[in-house]
């Protein structure tokens, strides 16, 4: 199943992935140049760091994440944003159960079933 270019999406209807070690993920809408992602994070589950081509912004919608990004830690917690621009380094530690929305540009071709790399 594909949400690509979906003038509408309803989360009801679309598939949660357990990604494993406290953390799920859900692929919400996309075209070619835009994703937008959801992804619930137990406490002390980890987004290792890691880096990749695709600019990313993450919006805090609940918790309490310590983020690193090109090296600087911060906590940020509900409504706060963070942006990692392309190929610079970045993960989280959730401090207390949360949900992110993470926005990358282009779309994160990887993340899509039958893909490899997510």
């Amino acid at each position: 199943m594909t949400n690509k270019n979906a003038p509408f999406l309803l989360s009801a209807e679309v598939p949660v992935e357990d990604l494993g070690d406290g953390i799920r993920r859900q692929i919400l809408g996309h075209g070619d140049t835009l994703m937008a992602v959801r992804v619930w994070f137990e406490t002390e589950a980890v987004g290792v760091l890691h880096s990749h081509p695709h600019a990313q912004v993450s919006y805090v919608e609940s918790g309490e994440f310590e983020f690193s990004v090109g090296g600087e830690k911060r906590i940020v917690k509900a409504g706060d944003c963070v942006y990692a621009e392309p190929g610079i380094e970045h993960g989280a530690v959730c401090k207390s159960k949360g949900v992110l929305l993470d926005v990358f540009s282009p779309m994160r071709e990887d993340f899509l079933p039958g893909e490899q790399g997510a």
